[in-house]
């Protein structure tokens, strides 16, 4: 095939056909932790900001309430809505590869400099700047991802790389536990050597991705067809004969290349032609930022304030949380590949909301324990962390390739304002008030969001499972034989 560089002359390719007939693979595994390590890092970030919620209050420099707190965590949210509008437009028009070394080059720094904030300004202006990294992140990671994973795969490992979320969340709660103890580090320090742990894990990744090629699949839309032979050429170099043989005849896409995809033809696909996978995506993406931003931004005001936890002690309780959130998507993710993202999806969603309100039950009444609240969160997020996971892959495979990128951007940043931002400033008042009737009837709202959300992708969700995303979504530059 000849290059036909950015014009508008129609070409034919089976590239997409070429990266789903392999089988998994090194290539894939290292796609998998170079690029998936996203969610390790919003996992650590996102902790962090829990377990030194006590040391922020006790800080002698900054000296935050519960208010603060939850206004820090909402900047941090709010930054991740902006970042993923931005970045996300940007990784469309730019290229995947591009975008993910510019957000990760802005985390590495904002988090940086929240280690050095002095008051509630500057730490909410650094919290933000950390979250516009990571939401860019998102964006442009789930983009490649899921154009270089074979369509077979692609469910279990979206899930999985979502829930590897809670690896960071393990590991901010274990540094935690070291860089909290007043008697090891004293007064502001701790906290602030905290946020160190992000950077320096980032450093490490940028080297990793240094060898991830750019997406083919965004190449052949913009046109650079010859480029995106050659990278798909050294991906199949990597796979033995056996690896490359298919049984099936490779689909050929004819399409007709373009630079960019106007913004309004982006809503126009998004909220008239695909309305109603529109109305899923915002459903599921807006009831899991809820649920999970209104509970896992407060769980250490909860153990502080209600079961008299230390503030130090704060991170041996997020171990076991981790635990059963990273084992939800593991054991639970081949199940959507196999029966069906219309059946998982709804089924994660509602034993979620019911679970939620059984344990917020049991705290209203005072029948819990620190010990048995935490087991409580652990079953519930066992199978929120899968329904969360499906919410970012139903969002990421179910709109066309030349506007995927803007497309999580736009789902993330609705969802998440409306469901996200409001959620830890929201909680951290109701936790403030000392009741916990309060808090739970905050915890049957976000059950509520939930089962809603399940009840809509049952009724109007796609059967996405096992088809390659051109099938799924027809690819804006497609032509007609």
């Amino acid at each position: 095939m000849a290059n036909q560089g950015t014009g508008l002359s129609v070409i034919e390719t089976i590239i997409p056909a070429r990266l789903d007939r392999l089988l998994w693979g090194r290539f894939h595994t290292l796609v998998v932790i170079a690029l998936g390590v996203t969610w390790v890092l919003d996992g650590l970030e996102v902790t962090l900001a829990g377990a030194v919620a006590g040391a922020l209050k006790e800080s002698p420099v900054l000296r935050f309430d519960n208010t603060d707190v939850g206004l820090a965590s909402s900047a941090y949210l709010a930054g991740a809505v902006f970042g993923a509008v931005l970045f996300g437009w940007l990784t469309d028009r730019l290229g995947r590869r591009k975008l993910f070394f510019i957000t990760l080059f802005l985390y590495i720094a904002a988090t940086l400099l929240t280690g050095l904030a002095w008051n509630l300004e500057s730490f909410m202006l650094f919290r933000f700047l950390t979250g516009a990294g990571i939401g860019g992140e998102y964006t442009a990671i789930n983009s490649t991802i899921q154009e270089l994973v074979p369509a077979r795969y692609r469910g279990w490992t979206d899930l999985v790389i979502n829930g590897s979320f809670w690896l960071g969340a393990a590991l901010g709660g274990a540094g935690s536990l070291l860089l909290l103890n007043p008697v090891i580090f004293s007064g502001d320090l701790g906290w602030r050597l905290c946020f160190l742990i992000g950077a320096a894990l980032g450093i490490i990744i940028l080297v990793m991705r240094y060898w991830i090629p750019e997406s083919p699949r965004w190449l052949i839309t913009h046109g650079h067809i010859d480029e995106a032979d050659r990278v798909v050429a050294e991906i199949e170099q990597r796979f033995p004969p056996h690896h490359l043989t298919s049984t099936e005849k490779l689909v050929v896409l004819r399409l007709q290349p373009r630079t960019h995809t106007k913004l309004g033809e982006v809503f126009h696909v998004l909220f008239r032609l695909h309305r109603r996978r529109a109305l899923v995506g915002l459903s599921l993406m807006a009831a899991q930022a809820f649920f999970y931003n209104a509970i896992f931004f407060t769980y250490a005001l909860v153990l502080t304030d209600f079961y008299g936890v230390a503030a130090d002690r704060v991170g041996w309780y997020i171990l076991p949380f981790a635990a059963g959130n990273f084992l939800g998507p593991v054991l639970l993710g081949r199940m959507f590949d196999t029966l069906g993202r219309r059946v998982m999806i709804p089924i994660t969603y509602g034993l979620s909301g019911i679970l939620l309100i059984i344990s917020g039950f049991l705290f209203e009444q005072g029948l819990l324990t620190a010990q048995t609240q935490t087991l409580c969160w652990m079953a519930i997020f066992f199978f929120a962390s899968a329904a969360a996971s499906s919410a970012y892959l139903t969002v990421s495979e179910t709109f066309p390739l030349e506007m995927r990128a803007l497309a999580i951007a736009i789902f993330f940043a609705i969802g998440t304002g409306l469901g996200g931002v409001v959620a830890p400033s929201f909680f951290g008042y109701l936790i403030e008030t000392g009741s916990r009737r309060d808090v739970f009837l905050g915890y049957i709202a976000g059950a509520v969001l939930m089962v809603g959300a399940g009840l809509i992708q049952a009724i109007w969700g796609v059967a996405a499972e096992r088809k390659s995303l051109e099938a799924v979504a027809r690819p804006l530059t497609a032509v007609e034989d």
